[in-house]
């Protein structure tokens, strides 16, 4: 029998049987994520500790990071929508993942050499720039490497598919997080900066990140060769013709955006409950990348909030030693913890979607966020401490007790994560019209930026105004709102809409 799938115009049209991949294949095509990630959480761990070193206060932080959603929610649509559309002997999704790593790299090598064009252009102006450089090739890479992922790999390879992606992705954050601190305690560059400058150790693994995001998406790039349209349309069934016709039948801006409206306005229910939840997780999510840095910085290294404040910084002549040291000391355990925060992340996705299984989807997701809530509140109980002795299996530093601790709390805070990446999709996906899944997926990313978007304008105004700087209480916060979207999970149904209600508003 031919397998029949759902065309574009509503007829069942034959389906090809898309040939299963080796195993090393399915690896390949999920590789370059491995140096996409690198890089991502190179810049998580380290950009408000450059943006610092170059001069930005702490409250004016997540205007910088604002960018990131931004760059998310008006890029991503635009090159999937685009990479939909090509066609070229080079492939439909290949020439958007280079061109994207190409760009990310050119951003990570120029962003910490922010101080050499101090005689053209602010530093803390050109660092910002090549913070929102960074994010958009990013995102540009990002989009058409999740769809290349779906085109390449059939259904019945899909779980596989994913799970190695899952697996690249948090090797490649693991290491991205850990990277300044290895340079500096097993390799021996310096991590202290110069007023307006930014530390060799960062400087050199923003170098070997951009290395590591070229070399990992080249192997996919060459490795991977794209279906040509007709393999591609008689895998995934669909109608040559009628793709062809809706192309030269496309609407005005005006026409495709009131579409897109109306889409938005008739998403179904579980969509608009999940929203509630995203806000309050990506909220405090934001925060975290955030300020880590001077929360722990300031809360367990002991630094006084005036040494993040670049009109006190004017005043003196040069920045102490034991300043300097202790900001770069803290910088490197950011990356340390996050880089524990993404090992705890991957152990508990191997057993998450047996645990869902046992306690409901709903239950699963609430308790992780509520575990990830209490960890950043729990970032209070470590505050200072005496030098201990810590064995990292590559080196052995020496950090106060405090330190050491919030690797207990990066614990609640890895569960959450690996939640958050896959609990909503879950609860989603059944509730979605077959012919409409990608649209309102891509809606959906809305539901990630606009709470970061929203964070980045309000959290620096909170710090500054109701905490006075004192940046670990605005991790508390985020803890606060971690914990609001586990209560908000129980006001999530989980119920299949009719045909007529999902489809109503979508015909645009």
């Amino acid at each position: 029998m031919i397998p029949m799938t759902q065309s574009v115009n509503g007829a069942a049209a034959p389906r090809a049987q898309q040939p299963s991949l080796p195993f090393w294949q399915v690896w390949n095509v999920s590789l370059g994520f491995l140096g996409v990630q690198f890089g991502f959480s190179l810049q998580n761990a380290n950009a408000s500790r450059i943006l610092s070193d170059l001069g930005a206060d702490l409250h004016s932080l997540s205007l910088f990071w604002i960018v990131a959603p931004l760059m998310g929610l008006i890029v991503q649509p635009i090159v999937g929508s685009a990479s939909d559309r090509t066609w070229s002997r080079f492939g439909r999704r290949n020439p958007y993942i280079l061109f994207g790593a190409i760009a990310a790299a050119l951003g990570m090598a120029f962003m910490p050499n922010a101080g050499i064009v101090v005689a053209l252009v602010a530093p803390i102006l050109f660092g910002g720039v090549m913070l929102a450089l960074m994010d958009a090739a990013f995102n540009v890479t990002m989009q058409p490497f999740r769809a290349l992922v779906a085109d390449m790999v059939p259904s019945e390879q899909r779980t596989l598919g994913y799970s190695i992606q899952s697996l690249l992705i948090n090797i490649g954050a693991i290491f991205g997080s850990m990277l300044p601190f290895i340079l500096t305690n097993v390799i021996g560059l310096e991590n202290t900066a110069r007023a307006g400058e930014v530390a060799p150790s960062v400087i050199w693994a923003f170098y070997i990140g951009a290395t590591v995001l070229l070399g990992s998406v080249l192997w996919t790039v060459v490795r991977t060769k794209e279906y040509p349209p007709e393999q591609y349309n008689a895998y995934k069934g669909l109608d040559a013709e009628q793709l062809q016709k809706e192309r030269e039948q496309k609407g005005t801006l005006l026409q495709r955006l009131g579409g897109f409206f109306r889409l938005m306005l008739s998403m179904p229910r579980t969509m608009r409950q999940l929203a509630l939840v995203q806000f309050f997780s990506w909220f405090a999510l934001f925060i975290m990348w955030v300020y880590t840095t001077p929360a722990i910085t300031q809360h367990v290294w002991g630094v006084e909030a005036k040494w993040f404040d670049p009109a006190y910084l004017e005043t003196v002549s040069e920045i102490p030693t034991y300043i300097a040291a202790a900001k770069g000391a803290a910088g490197d355990w950011v990356g340390i913890i996050f880089a524990a925060y993404s090992l705890f992340a991957a152990l508990f996705s191997i057993v998450l979607a047996r645990v869902a299984q046992l306690l409901g989807r709903r239950l699963t997701y609430s308790l992780s966020l509520a575990l990830g809530g209490l960890g950043y509140i729990g970032f209070l109980l470590f505050q200072g401490g005496e030098p201990t002795e810590v064995n990292l299996l590559i080196t052995q530093v020496s950090v106060p007790s405090g330190a050491l601790g919030l690797l207990l709390p990066m614990i609640g805070v890895g569960i959450a994560w690996a939640a958050i990446l896959a609990m909503p999709y879950a609860i989603l996906s059944d509730t979605l019209p077959a012919d409409k899944t990608g649209v309102y997926m891509g809606i959906f990313n809305f539901t990630i930026a606009a709470p970061q978007i929203i964070s980045a304008l309000v959290a620096g105004l909170i710090l500054k105004s109701v905490f006075d700087n004192q940046a670990i209480y605005i991790i508390v916060l985020a803890g606060v709102s971690m914990l609001l979207g586990a209560v908000s999970v129980f006001f999530v149904r989980e119920t299949v809409e009719s045909e007529t209600e999902l489809r109503a508003g979508t015909t645009a």
